[in-house]
């Protein structure tokens, strides 16, 4: 069976003792690729250091995440559309809206996350979302700034069966993650409703860590863990659910 990760920070410092051994692992338990969202300015050439070492598995975004929103956030932004320029990229991401921490910045996040998805149309690429605390708030702009050529993924979705369709509607895809294996994720009451052809596997390792490694560091040889819940949930088999999300991962970035 066949496995992606469409969202793990790979290129972290806590994976700098044993980055080999990690996607290593990975790659035995039938993950085959890693797309790597990025974070800020300082997190680019930690990625791409890890494209250049394991080239085909590890695949860079490019995105300033909405924690790393500050007042001079469009110096940030001005270097990664440098960047968009210079060469190709999977998606634009990872960015979106986040009112989980601090809610100092949220209008230079709204407008950060309105660029972004400006670059996505520009590009034609996909824009994978981060949406702590923010599911109502980045659906509402996602619906209003809409075209056709307009997809990508709400990461780390742990809404309820009403944003998730919602989210299907504007037809972006929902990122399943350790969430799901959790007793309160909710997710239980979702997925027994949702078809798989709307979701992706990941993990946003080093964070979210699934049963039976929560509380531990996340890795991307933990997908298959992932795998084996929605595959409970839904009814479907392992294989089937290998299958499914396999495709759904090939056709949001399809050429990468």
């Amino acid at each position: 069976m066949n496995f992606t990760d469409t969202h793990a920070h790979i290129y972290s410092s806590k994976f700098d003792g044993d980055r080999a051994e990690i996607i290593g692992r990975s790659v035995q338990n039938g993950v085959h690729k890693i797309y790597m969202p990025n974070i800020s300015v300082e997190s680019i050439d930690p990625m791409l250091d890890a494209e250049s070492k394991y080239p085909g598995i590890c695949i860079p975004m490019m995105g300033l995440h909405p924690c790393d929103v500050k007042k001079d956030f469009a110096k940030e932004l001005y270097v990664m559309e440098e960047w968009l320029e210079k060469r190709p990229f999977s998606a634009i991401g990872e960015t979106g809206l986040d009112l989980y921490w601090d809610k100092t910045f949220f209008e230079e996040q709204k407008e950060s996350l309105k660029i972004h998805i400006n670059w996505a149309k520009q590009k034609n690429l996909p824009i994978v979302l981060h949406c702590r605390a923010s599911m109502d708030e980045t659906i509402k702009i996602i619906r209003e700034e809409k075209t056709a050529a307009l997809r990508g993924i709400f990461h780390c979705f742990s809404g309820s069966l009403e944003q998730a369709r919602e989210i299907i509607d504007l037809g972006f895809l929902l990122g399943i993650g350790g969430v799901s294996t959790y007793k309160n994720g909710g997710l239980d009451k979702v997925f027994p409703e949702i078809s798989l052809e709307h979701v992706v596997l990941e993990t946003d390792s080093p964070y979210l860590a699934p049963v039976p490694f929560r509380g531990k560091r996340n890795s991307p040889e933990y997908v298959p863990v992932i795998a084996e819940r929605l595959s409970f949930l839904t009814g479907k088999t392992i294989q089937e659910v290998s299958i499914i999300t396999e495709q759904n991962s090939q056709n949001i970035f399809h050429r990468f």
